[in-house]
């Protein structure tokens, strides 16, 4: 590629990614040297905000993604460019068409024409010599087209006759408006505007589905434009099943007209008739199909992308729920047929006593001696909460706890836990590591519990896409999915911080600057060591070098430690700041009383005198006034009761109080106690129309409902957070 060749290709990428996001090209530049010098997200966001002049994760992911894909996207001009010149059919017009594409899609219509590919009838008819015949047919003669046609006849290159020949010519015109990227952008613009997403039942597919999952979907038509992710989603599941066929539908006549227009114009006579056929033709084998697939593929990567974005919204909520501190509980796991298994862990989550019970009806039934087992460990380990799982017989263990709750421990309380990947937990490979002498159930009850006690903690040890907070998971790209997870774990965790003497392996792991390897380490250095004491100890920890310890140090909290600076999260190169600001302020320790000695000194002037950038000067000052702080303590609590609902006693117009669960295109679910949850439509959560339930609710948000509709038999409950005098 000639240097000429390779400007013109050449995207001003940190311009194009500040205009896209439109940030100041001098916000995009810094944090994309900071990036690139090896630094983490949390750390750039939260120890360089001066450099980056204040932004948030969510903007320097975004400028991370924009850039990886405009970096791919000038990687491809490049690559074709020389695919081309190697065919030597590059020419100044190409260049100039391959510089201003601005997508993919755009690169691959311009190389498909020049892209190795079978020999198809096209290539025959042309080895046969008929583009001659072709370029004849382009000049539009009135007369004597058949006559030149004839001089092509030749039974050895199987052109037997003049039917023959046209076909040839026929085939060659199709191929060539097949891969015109004019006429393929102008159909794909076309149909994205104007066409339909089509789904029908399958032939002879109800039996399929005898639950009527995708009855919605039998006979279903909406315009592209309209269609909603959550619509795209349920039809490529349908068709993934094999119960429904989708489709992309088209005016294809208005297509049709326009490529006539194109080709031919205003002429008539047999030539127009060859190349109008030949649109047709390419249309149909080509241009259509084609269009069909990029399409599907564009809707299904916009609806994939929302969902993945509405999980990791979901997730960070369920995350960054309020831990439940200094409460012993006893962790219940019901089951019926072999019984219901029952752990309880200490303030800190440490397990302390298992035992299994059989409260329920089967074969070893014995509620005298589950209510006696109860009872002694609540006695004993000074239990003053229960976390029940919200499985299969979940209703009837809750109604069984609020018994002995009214008969003999008046002042216990019970938490309906949502469960979901505690089963997957408890037969994971950490579960083992961590209880190697305990059943999967009991492990599952210990989950259940510390789930409660420190959500992020316990669930970070499960995969995301077992915690049911997401739509349609299991349909979503892996690749794309797992970057999402990840970057919300890494954001939750190092928002919150860790203990250093306390934290597992897989909590540590997503700490900025850690890998597993490292994480392991800490955790193998501590155990031989004994706890850590300070902060600068990490840098005799195996393989945790300068820059790890500097991405890490700042989200790593010390309660014990020597240094009161280590349980907050100023990080050690601030160190000396912190430290003159309490010397200025005439007080010894972080805390309140720092934090009001400190208030008068949250200036520009004080940042100026210490050498520091007035964004790291006042989340020193923040730090060194709450030491410790924990964001997921402003998060609303779990719900506490002591009674207990089952679905039957739910009835039109009851007012009640639930804990959100899952939040999707459509709505949001509800937990309001009893089996099953309750879903609250989007049209339902406001009196005003809302485009988006995130507007309204998040995952853990405590919400007051009514009930809209109970079907006992198919165990759904609609629900409003509208009252309804409002209505």
């Amino acid at each position: 590629m000639t240097t000429v060749e390779n400007d013109a290709l050449t995207i001003d990428i940190a311009s194009a990614v500040a205009k896209e996001l439109a940030l100041p090209l001098t916000k995009v530049t810094a944090t994309s040297e900071l990036l690139a010098d090896g630094n983490t997200v949390p750390f750039v966001a939260r120890y360089r905000k001066e450099v980056t002049g204040n932004l948030d994760e969510v903007q320097i992911r975004d400028i991370q993604a924009v850039t990886k894909r405009l970096e791919d996207l000038q990687a491809r001009k490049q690559t074709v460019q020389k695919a081309i010149a190697e065919q030597k059919a590059m020419t100044p017009n190409l260049l100039k068409a391959l510089a201003a594409a601005e997508t993919m899609q755009a690169v691959e219509d311009i190389y498909l024409p020049y892209k190795q590919k079978r020999r198809t009838k096209a290539t025959i008819a042309k080895e046969a010599g008929l583009m001659p015949l072709a370029q004849l047919v382009q000049k539009f003669p009135t007369t004597g087209l058949q006559a030149e046609a004839a001089k092509f006849v030749n039974p050895e290159k199987d052109l037997p006759d003049i039917a023959a020949v046209m076909a040839g010519v026929h085939e060659i015109f199709a191929e060539v408006i097949g891969e015109n990227a004019g006429l393929r952008d102008w159909t794909r613009k076309y149909t994205r505007d104007n066409g339909h997403l089509v789904s029908k039942l399958k032939r002879g597919a109800s039996d399929k589905d005898t639950q009527e999952v995708f009855k919605l979907y039998y006979e279903f038509s909406m315009p592209i434009s309209k269609v909603a992710n959550h619509q795209i989603l349920a039809i490529n599941r349908g068709e993934n099943e094999g119960v429904l066929s989708g489709s992309i539908e088209a005016d294809a006549e208005a297509i049709a007209r326009y490529l006539k227009f194109r080709l031919v114009g205003s002429k008539t006579g047999e030539a127009a008739d060859v190349l109008i056929a030949a649109a047709n033709d390419a249309y149909k084998r080509f241009i259509g199909p084609a269009i069909e697939r990029e399409l599907r593929k564009e809707l299904f990567e916009r609806a994939a992308g929302d969902a993945i974005k509405v999980f990791g919204t979901n997730l960070y909520h369920l995350l960054m729920a309020a831990p439940l501190r200094g409460r012993v509980v006893l962790g219940f796991d019901p089951g019926i047929r072999t019984g219901s298994k029952l752990a309880v862990v200490d303030e800190n989550g440490k397990f302390l006593e298992k035992a299994v019970i059989y409260p329920h009806r089967a074969a070893k039934y014995d509620p005298k001696g589950a209510k006696e087992t109860i009872i002694k460990l609540v006695k004993q380990y000074g239990v003053s909460l229960v976390a029940i799982g919200n499985g299969t017989a979940s209703r009837e263990s809750q109604t069984f706890i609020a018994d002995i709750i009214k008969s003999d421990l008046p002042d216990l309380q019970y938490v309906v836990v949502n469960e979901s990947g505690a089963s997957v937990y408890s037969a994971s490979d950490v579960a083992r590591e961590e209880f190697p002498d305990l059943q999967v159930e009991q492990r599952s009850a210990i989950s259940i519990a510390r789930r409660l006690q420190d959500p992020m903690a316990e669930l970070i040890k499960i995969d995301p896409q077992a915690v049911g907070v997401g739509q349609y998971q299991h349909d979503l790209p892996t690749k794309e999915l797992d970057a999402e997870l990840d970057a919300v774990l890494e954001t939750a965790v190092n928002q919150v911080g860790v203990n250093l003497n306390t934290a597992s392996p897989q909590l540590l792991t997503h700490i900025a600057g850690l890998t597993k390897t490292t994480a392991a380490n800490i955790v193998t250095y501590r155990d031989e060591n004994g706890q850590f004491t300070s902060r600068a100890q990490l840098k005799k920890v195996p393989k945790l070098g300068p820059k790890a310890f500097e991405q890490a140090a700042g989200f790593l909290r010390l309660p014990d430690a020597k240094n009161a600076l280590d349980n907050t999260d100023i990080h050690p190169e601030s160190y000396k700041i912190a430290e003159a600001l309490l010397k200025e302020a005439g007080v010894t320790t972080p805390g309140a009383e720092a934090g009001q000695a400190l208030r008068r000194f949250n200036n520009q002037a004080t940042a100026d005198r210490l050498g520091v950038g007035l964004p790291t000067l006042q989340d020193v000052i923040a730090s060194l006034g709450n030491p410790g702080r924990d964001l997921r303590d402003d998060a609303p609590g779990a719900v506490l009761r002591s009674d207990v609902l089952s679905l039957k006693d739910l009835k039109p117009g009851m007012q009640l109080q639930g804990t959100v669960r899952n939040v999707v295109d459509f709505g949001a679910f509800v937990d309001l106690g009893v089996h099953e949850d309750g879903l609250v439509h989007i049209s339902r959560m406001a009196k005003r129309m809302v485009k988006n339930p995130h507007e309204i609710v998040a995952v853990g948000d405590i919400v007051t409902v009514w009930v809209v509709d109970v079907d006992v038999k198919r165990e759904r409950i609609g629900l409003s957070m509208v009252a309804p005098k409002e209505n």
